[in-house]
């Protein structure tokens, strides 16, 4: 049995090695093809306990490709390189976040 190295792990993806912007468009398309309103996070601290991050903009109601979105992470991680940034997803339907990814890290 092999353990992983020590590092702090966030959501599923932070076992993977970091996503490159093909592989987070993939994921961003399945997310408009489910019908879910992306919003961009971030956030300096990554504590388990630290529920709130700031929104980047308000969610990408009109979002309608997947190139739109990837344009507002680079946009966060250029503003804001020291901080985590992740992408949401929103249903409308139950009025809840269904997905969460984290994009970029310190």
């Amino acid at each position: 049995m092999q353990t992983l190295p020590f590092a702090r792990r966030f959501e599923t993806f932070s076992y993977l090695p970091p996503l490159s912007d093909a592989q987070i468009a993939k994921q961003l398309q399945y997310m408009l093809d489910q019908g879910y309103i992306p919003g961009v996070e971030f956030s300096q601290d990554s504590e388990p306990t630290q529920h709130y991050w700031t929104l980047w903009k308000l969610p990408l109601f009109n979002a309608t490709t997947t190139n739109e979105i990837l344009a507002e992470v680079r946009a966060c991680r250029s503003e804001y390189g020291h901080c985590f940034v992740r992408v949401v997803g929103f249903d409308n339907i139950k009025q809840c976040q269904v997905l969460s990814f984290i994009v970029h890290k310190p």
